[in-house]
């Protein structure tokens, strides 16, 4: 199956150089949409929806084929081959940040650069690395998940958003949480939060933005900082934004942000 219907990717811009945005856990190319038409005048941006998520073919997900973050790496780099992108901008948010790192660690010839929004290539705390959790929490978090996927839905996407007086956004993300298929949000909520790739990041070679929030209860800024140590060549940018998705929450500033560094 074409990699552009299985994933459900959708191309405009004007520009020639390729900006390929990927969505984070429980949401799809729709968390994108106040933020990538502001690039269309200088570049060909693509979205997409991972397996599992949005409107991405259902009956391409496959339990054995997608207990890793490679395999949604591949699927980028699908995407890629079958537009024939080179020096493509990665844009990944949460999880997809990781996926980007995978992707460009395979082939670097086809980025320029990442953009790795709110980025934590593991979530449980290891020593002087910031996690954000303790081992215990992560299993609480996975067990509540596999109890009630509505009501882990329901409580989690406030705290994910972050924004409290804003509870419209919460509500957003609820419902982008209840649209994603929920066998392939299990095994990719597992995934993301027992991965551990943080020896991952050593041998990254396209330069790296980290827009990091402020308060985000998944990625603390911490965490941001030791990505930005570990990867060479590296930016980080401390947004005012709080929450884990700035990009629907604050699109100007992220907007902002990541045309400054690109520049």
């Amino acid at each position: 199956m074409s990699a552009l219907i299985k994933n459900n990717v959708h191309v405009d811009g004007a520009g020639q150089q390729a900006m390929l945005f990927a969505h984070g856990f429980g949401c799809d190319q729709g968390m994108w949409r106040y933020v990538e038409p502001a690039f269309r005048a200088d570049y060909r941006t693509v979205l997409f929806d991972h397996v599992g998520a949005g409107a991405a073919n259902l009956a391409c997900y496959d339990p054995q084929r997608y207990d890793s973050l490679g395999q949604y790496a591949d699927d980028v780099l699908d995407i890629c081959h079958e537009l024939a992108l080179e020096r493509t901008v990665f844009v990944g948010h949460a999880v997809s940040a990781m996926i980007g790192v995978l992707a460009a660690i395979k082939a670097p010839r086809l980025f320029s650069s990442l953009v790795l929004i709110c980025p934590s290539p593991c979530y449980i705390d290891d020593g002087d690395d910031v996690g954000g959790f303790s081992r215990d929490d992560i299993d609480g978090l996975i067990d509540f998940f596999d109890d009630n996927f509505v009501a882990w839905s329901g409580t989690m996407a406030p705290v994910i958003m972050g924004n409290p007086e804003r509870p419209e956004l919460g509500q957003d993300l609820e419902r982008s949480f209840c649209r994603t298929d929920p066998t392939a949000a299990r095994q990719l909520a597992r995934v993301t939060l027992l991965s551990g790739k943080r020896r991952d990041l050593a041998p990254l070679r396209p330069p790296a933005l980290i827009p990091q929030s402020s308060a985000d209860a998944f990625a603390p800024p911490a965490a941001g900082r030791y990505r930005h140590q570990a990867l060479r060549g590296s930016t980080l940018v401390q947004l005012a934004a709080r929450g884990h998705c700035p990009t629907p929450s604050a699109p100007q500033e992220t907007v902002a942000a990541i045309r400054a560094c690109l520049r």
